[in-house]
């Protein structure tokens, strides 16, 4: 495979090639930066005139990077300094005064997940009246007539708090108003919600006198009788009798979201959640050199496992074991589930104390907690021995202090402070907490793409916990404050991938779909804390900042160059920065100025026009097992 970046401009000369993404990902593997190379070297590429943002503490006005032949970065400087290393077949780019850095490390995400969402319908997680939502449910089954009359219909992105009027509960009734008898079930956008009609309740065998699963609920109407609506690890009821697309239906629709991550400037990815069937998604890629970006898989360990630390660990290692050939995966870390989501009707999520009624009265509900800080410290505790890493999701400020109590038992049995056991999410935490983070070590990812104001932030959950603890919702800078080190994530497909916007949010808590800002005087962080969350924040998290995560001589040469000045245009410039180039390990994954670029940008552009629900759990098909995320 070869990349070319083409440009109009007469500064540029020659074409840089490269043995392919897979090739340069596995760079992941090398100890550290290398020696400088010889001044006299040419390089293989130089972008200058731009705005370097090196990630480093080193505050002088770099404008040009030189990429060397062993696709490091060679040199770093002004203009002047830098033209030494151009040669005869050296790719000169000229950056027209936009921003290079390092490319963008997403230290939470779901890109299989998103990719079998793909091939499904979607309802973009619109508000709708039931009767506009039937029209649209209509115009699904139409297109996919031919499978009356035993077909699924499967559709992605239903929002759980979006039928109108709000407060409009959802009823299987609707759906089986609609002309067929196919089996439906609607996925929340959330991933923690799943509306079922009758048909699939039958298929599933739920009737009044089915039990809860463990974490999960069938909820049941005054009757008695399920109402169609499953939440959390109720919804594989239903969810394992829906067949799984084709596995090279799958593949194909990988390799083009991760081609709109690298239009996007991600050069490195944690996928979430993972088993056996991510991983071998993963193989396929990798085998077709279609994988562009660094992958860390964070392997879930079920809540049933998390009472067996000592299995729960021969797991992971098995599977390590069976995919560490593909180079393109960095393993060490395992995922768990301390709770659900925090916005009303789930409200699943751990609160320290009780939720709400929509009057503001108390009620006796704090949410579900899935795993104790007993077992939680105990599991922590076998895999931190092992040199493995935690990643904790953690939505209720009960969850996060789960989280928190469970890796302290760990410290304390293993002595270890260097794993970066992280905590993710961080929707609510007690203020008690937020020195614990530094005090622990432990890193705090956020995907603070989420924190406007908005219907989810406001309207599904101001009157369900009151003004007092709204107020810490996603404390980026109370954290930063206490020197908690800041990591960064998208969460997608939860939401429609916006790298810049998401960084954006960071700053202002508003964004470009905000209804007013998320507390910004409180927990607004400065440009240069959003963008070195986003890098080298997460590289630090992901244990990979010996190799990237900042443009420095010898480091992989993972970098992507805007079209702007996102150091200095105004805040709100961010949301639309379009990116030219992304290179991983000095192979041009992304070109916007190529056909294929072009083709990558433009479907980014088309999912960020969508809605955005918030904080996910994925369990979809029959693989819930082994692909929840959040």
């Amino acid at each position: 495979m070869s990349h070319s970046y083409v440009s109009s401009s007469p500064s540029r000369r020659g074409v840089l090639t490269a043995a392919g993404a897979a090739g340069a990902a596995g760079l992941l593997t090398v100890a550290g930066p290398a020696a400088a190379s010889s001044p006299r070297r040419s390089a293989a590429l130089v972008v200058h005139n731009a705005r370097v943002f090196t990630g480093t503490s080193d505050h002088v006005r770099d404008e040009a990077v030189a990429v060397g032949r062993d696709r490091k970065i060679l040199a770093v400087g002004t203009d002047a300094a830098v033209r030494r290393f151009v040669g005869r077949d050296t790719e000169v780019v000229d950056a027209r005064g936009g921003t290079v850095m390092s490319g963008v490390h997403d230290g939470h995400a779901h890109p299989m997940d998103a990719a079998s969402r793909s091939l499904r319908p979607s309802l973009a997680g619109a508000e709708q009246t039931v009767e506009e939502l039937q029209k649209a449910l209509t115009g699904f089954l139409k297109d996919s007539a031919e499978q009356e009359p035993d077909g699924w219909l499967v559709v992605e992105d239903w929002n759980p708090v979006g039928l109108l009027p709000h407060g409009t509960a959802p009823h299987h009734s609707m759906l089986d108003a609609l002309p067929t008898r196919r089996p439906i079930a609607l996925r929340g956008g959330d991933g923690h919600n799943l509306w079922a009609n009758q048909r699939a309740l039958d298929i599933a065998k739920i009737t009044a006198a089915t039990p809860d699963p463990v974490g999960g609920k069938i909820v049941k109407g005054s009757d008695g009788k399920p109402t169609g609506v499953l939440k959390d690890d109720a919804q594989p009821l239903v969810s394992r009798h829906i067949p799984e697309p084709d596995e090279t239906q799958v593949a194909d629709a990988a390799a083009k979201i991760l081609a709109e991550a690298a239009a996007s400037g991600i050069t490195t990815f944690m996928e979430a959640v993972v088993g056996r069937a991510e991983l071998k998604l993963y193989q396929r890629l990798a085998e077709s050199d279609r994988l562009p970006q660094r992958i860390v898989p964070a392997l879930r360990v079920e809540t049933e496992q998390t009472k067996d630390p000592a299995a729960a660990l021969a797991y992971a290692k098995t599977l390590r074991k069976d995919f560490e050939d593909v180079r393109e995966l960095r393993f060490g870390t395992v995922k768990v589930f301390l709770d659900g989501v925090i916005e009303y009707p789930a409200q699943t999520a751990a609160l320290l104390k009780p939720y709400l009624d929509k009057d503001g009265r108390p009620t006796d509900h704090r949410g579900d907690l899935y795993v104790t800080a007993a077992d939680y410290g105990r599991l922590s505790a076998a895999f931190n021995a092992e040199g493995w890493q935690m990643h904790a999701h953690a939505i209720g400020d009960r969850a996060v202090r789960t989280s928190l109590d469970g890796y302290a038992y760990a410290l304390r049995k293993t002595g270890r402070r260097d794993l970066r056991n992280t905590t993710a999410h961080l929707q609510l935490v007690d203020p008690a907490d937020l020195p614990r983070f530094a005090a622990l070590g432990v890193v705090a990812c956020m995907q603070l793409q989420w924190a406007s104001r908005n219907t989810w932030t406001m309207d599904a959950l101001l009157p369900y916990i009151g003004p007092e603890r709204h107020r810490w919702q996603y404390p980026a800078r109370s954290l930063r404050n206490r020197r908690a080190a800041l990591a960064g994530g998208s969460d997608w497909p939860v939401d429609p991938l916006q790298v810049w916007n998401q960084i954006r949010t960071a700053i202002d808590r508003e964004g470009f779909e905000g209804e007013g800002d998320l507390y910004r005087e409180q927990e607004g962080l400065s440009r240069t804390s959003s963008l070195l969350m986003h890098t080298l924040g997460t590289a630090r998290q992901l244990r990979t900042e010996h190799i990237t995560g900042t443009v420095e001589r010898g480091k992989a040469a993972d970098l992507v160059l805007l079209d702007r000045d996102v150091t200095r245009c105004p805040v709100a410039d961010i949301s639309s920065a379009e990116v030219r180039l992304t290179l991983v390990g000095g192979t041009v994954v992304h070109d916007a100025e190529s056909s294929a670029g072009r083709a990558a940008a433009a479907r980014v552009t088309r999912a960020a026009a969508g809605p955005r629900p918030t904080s996910y759990a994925s369990v979809h098909g029959g693989r819930h097992a082994s692909c929840g995320c959040g």
